[in-house]
């Protein structure tokens, strides 16, 4: 080799030696993500969320299911602090964060999306119906005996009529007791409640006990603002009470009060309201004319409502019931649900609750006169019960004692109490058992009657009502009873 050969590969050699030697030989530290918390929260986002993990460093990018955290702040190198975003899908979603001096890291499956609190678009009363357009205007029809149809009257219709005051509603809650048979005006406490889109609550129809949160007892035919200026999320309507819940996630409920079901600690006050309970005439009951918070300090993600019980469930899916029912907590504050199982769902109606684990396993528990607990059996059950079948359920919507499911798949099956055609599956027989409602219909939403109907919301848009139509709470136009399906007549 010559000399000249062999000093360029010296030069070579060293300029290569020199250009490593100018980096540090230590490369940076890897981003890791350990965990979430809380790890499940609703699909539409909203979630107050903790990551966990560590060298949160030159932080460019956090995504929950490859959707970005709204308003993230990386609080130090093992914290970033964000609300959870709208989700693409139910189930276990991966969270990734990105640096850009020290990679990414992924968590997977860490977060969970459930229903949880989700807008009402339709909502079944006793013997009315009400839905929201896509543009957030409210329709109601049916019984209007104490101006629960909110259009200003007190005049039944069978097909929808618009709710009056221009409002724009962003989910719709409704409820009442019923009287022992038929619908004399004078014993119906009915009630409907609307959510706007800024988070202020309107209720009208039957105010006895308060219900309607506006500090008084005077019932109203058109919405009416509750009062106290706070903001919810969510509505819940029970018998004779209503519940909201803040973004915080802290739980007011207003009116009766007689069974614990305001959740206060007490079954006293503060005020004493004259209602009508079940066509036996007027009583003297506790109640709250305004809203209430519930006892206890804890922070809920979703609220359902029952005859004269209230329950909560927090965002680690734990669930929380206060007032009375069969199975429910007997409770006059917050006390667990006997069961170690977690929630993605929790819904109430009449004596009984019924809810949807994360694992889409559907249980209920408490009254079952009917077989409306879905067991095969009409034994009542103090501690939640697997609903027969083995169907996979995203939601389920208890009526007063009957029962309905949508599956994952979007069909709609219902159970229980079956004499005006409730269950929609072509008889006036009851089962205690799902059966599948006729028509081949796609529903994206159920809503069950305290008395006997439920409707349900197609994935196209359109809706459907079964069962009892006495007052023309079915919509379309006619008031004879049907035992599959018929299309509501839609808004003029």
């Amino acid at each position: 080799m010559s000399l000249a050969r062999a000093l360029k590969i010296l030069l070579s050699v060293a300029a290569t030696a020199a250009t490593l030697g100018c980096h540090d030989s230590t490369a940076p530290a890897t981003l890791t993500v350990s965990a979430v918390s809380p790890d499940v929260g609703p699909v539409l986002g909203g979630t107050s969320v903790t990551i966990i993990g560590v060298n949160f460093i030159d932080v460019t990018s956090v995504t929950i299911g490859g959707i970005e955290l709204t308003g993230r702040t990386v609080v130090g190198t093992t914290q970033i602090a964000g609300t959870t975003p709208v989700g693409d899908a139910f189930g276990p979603a991966d969270i990734i964060v990105t640096s850009g001096s020290h990679g990414s890291g992924t968590c997977s499956g860490c977060f969970s999306y459930v229903p949880g609190v989700s807008p009402q678009t339709i909502a079944a009363g006793i013997w009315h119906t009400c839905g929201l357009t896509t543009r957030g205007t409210a329709y109601c029809w049916g019984d209007n005996s104490v101006g629960q149809l909110g259009d200003g009257s007190s005049r039944g219709s069978s097909t929808p009529v618009a709710v009056s005051g221009g409002l724009s509603f962003s989910s719709l809650a409704t409820n009442g007791t019923p009287p022992s048979a038929g619908p004399p005006p004078e014993f119906v406490n009915d009630h409907t409640c609307g959510l706007t889109s800024s988070g202020a609550a309107y209720c009208w129809g039957d105010n006895s006990a308060g219900q309607l949160g506006n500090g008084s007892t005077t019932g109203s035919s058109t919405p009416v603002a509750v009062s106290g200026g706070l903001s919810f999320t969510a509505l819940a309507t029970g018998g004779v009470h209503t519940c909201g819940l803040t973004s915080a996630g802290v739980a007011y409920c207003w009116g009766a009060n007689y069974a614990g079901q305001l959740g206060v600690g007490t079954t006293t006050g503060p005020q004493t309201c004259a209602v009508t309970v079940s066509g036996l005439g007027y009583f003297e009951l506790t109640c709250s004319t305004v809203p209430v918070a519930v006892s206890g300090g804890f922070s809920f993600r979703d609220l359902a409502a029952g005859g004269i019980h209230t329950c909560g469930l927090t965002s680690a899916g734990a669930a929380y019931c206060w007032g009375l029912s069969v199975g429910a907590s007997n409770s006059t504050v917050p006390a667990p649900v006997a069961t170690g199982l977690r929630w993605a769902s929790i819904t109430a109606r009449g004596h009984y609750t019924c809810g949807v684990t994360l694992g889409e396993s559907a249980y209920c528990w408490g009254e079952n006169s009917a077989g409306q607990l879905g067991t095969g059996s009409t034994t009542s059950s103090s501690t939640p019960v697997a609903i027969s079948g083995g169907l996979s359920f995203s939601a389920i919507a208890p009526g007063g004692d009957h029962t309905c499911g949508l599956t994952t798949s979007g069909a709609a099956y219902c159970w229980g109490d079956n004499s005006s055609g409730q269950l929609g599956n072509g008889s006036t027989s009851s089962s205690s058992v799902p059966v599948a409602v006729s028509g081949d219909l796609s529903f994206s939403a159920l809503a069950t009657s305290r008395r006997h109907h439920t409707c349900g919301l197609t994935t196209s848009g359109a809706v459907y009502c079964w069962g009892d139509n006495y007052s023309g709470q079915l919509g379309n136009g006619t008031t004879t009873s049907s035992s599959v399906p018929v299309k509501v007549a839609g808004p003029p």
